[in-house]
């Protein structure tokens, strides 16, 4: 359920608003449960992925490092390498 929730901070270019949004929206269906809201519960979970991807934003913008801004390119071959040797595929068996 939480595939979208990765490491967001010091990439090259930054994490767009969709990353954002994607992350915040699998945190907020992992916390509540369901990846489904029922009519009874949309306004406020659509209120809190606005919310977490909001907060989330801010935190992103106030980290600072020295570190030099990490590849995404190179990130991504290093995580289908990882899933490589723990799953025996390079598509991580999805």
């Amino acid at each position: 359920m939480c595939r979208n929730i990765r490491t967001l901070h010091n990439f090259a270019p930054p994490a767009t608003d969709d990353e954002v949004r994607a992350a915040a929206l699998q945190y907020v269906r992992k916390v509540s449960g369901t990846t489904k809201p029922s009519r009874a519960n949309e306004a406020v979970f659509a209120q809190a992925v606005d919310e977490v991807t909001r907060v989330t934003r801010e935190l992103l913008d106030a980290l600072v490092t020295v570190a030099p801004p990490k590849d995404r390119e190179i990130e991504a071959a290093r995580a289908r390498e990882r899933s490589a040797k723990r799953f025996g595929t390079a598509g991580g068996g999805e």
